[in-house]
């Protein structure tokens, strides 16, 4: 018997650093950047990235399409695999945090950085959450993360998004992103890392 397996349209976006000006992105009043660290003296940063990246995409579409984006466990194998590889790359690897009128702080977005080769990079995993959305957060990820691949050099880098998410696919055409590539992905179990945004 056939198993039933549902498609979903997505596309590959890339940008040329070379080519455009980026601006320095402004968060809104009490947002601030959390950078990578292996200092074992902090809280994990890993463990914070995929907490954040559960939180963003738990009861989303793309967790249908990657699974392990709509598991906490699922979230943490994909965090653990993406900071294992020889490409990581944590000068483009952020988080976005808030600091609440109680002084407490919460992290509401998430982005990472991989440069496969010195000329190539890739954006993972953009997202925000709900609560802290459509304040422009999104925008900002991206811009920090692109910020961190001009750092080291790396010319080209591209994202992979679902093709229904109009909203980032006009984001990303404005910061100068275009698409070069369409693909279609099935919405079985996925094992490894997986590029998806969310904001």
């Amino acid at each position: 018997m056939l198993k039933d397996v549902t498609y979903f349209r997505r596309f590959r976006m890339e940008i040329n650093l070379r080519q455009v000006e980026l601006p320095i992105p402004v968060l809104p009043e009490r947002y601030f950047w959390t950078a990578w660290t292996t200092d074992p003296y902090a809280s994990t940063i890993l463990e914070r990235h995929a907490e954040t990246k559960h939180l963003c995409f738990q009861n989303e579409l793309d967790a249908n399409v990657f699974p392990c984006l709509g598991d906490r466990e699922g979230c943490l194998r994909l965090m653990n695999d993406i900071a294992r590889q020889s490409s990581f790359l944590p000068e483009a690897t952020w988080l976005l945090s808030f600091r609440n009128f109680d002084d407490i702080i919460h992290d509401v977005g998430t982005i990472q950085g991989l440069a496969h080769t010195s000329m190539v990079g890739a954006i993972q995993n953009i997202g925000v959450v709900s609560d802290h959305r459509s304040q422009g957060l999104g925008r900002a990820l991206v811009l920090q993360c692109l910020r961190g691949f001009q750092q080291i050099g790396i010319p080209r880098v591209s994202l992979e998004v679902t093709a229904d998410n109009r909203h980032a696919i006009d984001l990303y055409k404005k910061i100068g992103f275009r698409i070069v590539r369409t693909m279609y992905r099935d919405a079985e179990p996925q094992t490894s890392q997986q590029p998806s945004n969310l904001f």
